[in-house]
């Protein structure tokens, strides 16, 4: 199954480090992200999970709840928050989805036949509120996540929702912003950008971030 952007994020049912986690009533009203790891106990994703379980008061100040998988049984996943937690020096509170029979790989296109035919690849899912696949990031089993990434385009989702601009090449957080081109008359442009904005072209003008 291939997934896309606007795509509805397919619900399921599946035992977890948590107990049985069934997806959407679990994300309820906030933004999730759900990412896949090739297997426990290899070295890559102990520094990946290590790394969310330090970031997750980030992940909850932008109201988003964050779960793994792999298809690796529940008792695995157990045991391997053990390494983590003592090697990454943090405590994994998050889900971490058992996928033995590949139900949810199957269903967010999680396995890559060409890279593997048993083990899911680095995919990454942005969901938002209503359910949506917002963006996708895919990484082979070799590279490790940028996290520092994964947060920039949480941030600029919710900030895109929010306000009549997109983040440019290289935006972080609180960094200028261009105006959406579809946004012209001059009063919606005052209201919208008090501090005023600069025009390149009619079509690249550039705004200081708006407000929460």
């Amino acid at each position: 199954m291939t997934l896309s952007i606007g795509d509805t994020a397919p619900d399921f049912l599946q035992e977890s480090t948590l107990g049985p986690l069934s997806f959407h009533s679990w994300l309820g009203d906030d933004w999730g992200l759900l990412f896949s790891h090739p297997a426990d106990y290899t070295p890559v994703c102990t520094t990946e999970l290590g790394e969310t379980a330090r970031l997750m008061p980030d992940f909850a100040r932008r109201g988003v709840k964050v779960a793994a998988l792999s298809v690796d049984p529940v008792d695995s996943h157990k045991d391997w928050i053990h390494d983590i937690n003592d090697t990454q020096a943090v405590r994994v509170l998050f889900p971490i989805i058992a996928d033995p029979d590949r139900k949810v790989a199957a269903l967010y296109g999680m396995i890559h036949p060409n890279a593997s035919t048993a083990a899911t690849v680095r995919s990454v899912f942005f969901i938002d509120p209503d359910k949506k696949i917002r963006a996708t990031i895919t990484y082979p089993a070799s590279t490790g996540r940028n996290f520092a990434e994964i947060l920039r385009v949480i941030d600029s989702l919710q900030l895109t929702d929010c306000h009549p601009v997109a983040t440019p090449v290289n935006w972080q957080n609180g960094g200028e912003c261009v105006i959406v081109p579809s946004l012209k008359d001059p009063e919606a442009l005052r209201q919208a950008f008090p501090a005023g904005y600069r025009e390149l072209r009619p079509y690249l003008r550039w705004a200081p971030q708006p407000k929460p």
